[in-house]
């Protein structure tokens, strides 16, 4: 079974429109729609970022 995935956005009318897609006229397709996850930006990806670094013996061994 062949597979093609698009994302598009519902229209005012609650309707979806595809266009364009890889099948011929008169093949049969099964059609499943999914409401796209939530994208939830965390408050920061990269919580370190701009956090001083600070070194109280840098030719210390790291392992003893």
């Amino acid at each position: 079974m062949k597979a093609y995935r698009v994302e598009t956005t519902v229209g005012e009318d609650k309707s979806l429109r595809l266009e364009q897609v890889p099948f011929r006229a008169g093949d049969a397709v099964e059609v499943i729609v999914l409401a796209a996850p939530e994208r939830r930006m965390t408050e920061s990806p990269y919580p370190l970022r701009g956090t001083p670094i600070r070194y109280d013996d840098p030719m210390e061994p790291v392992a003893e």
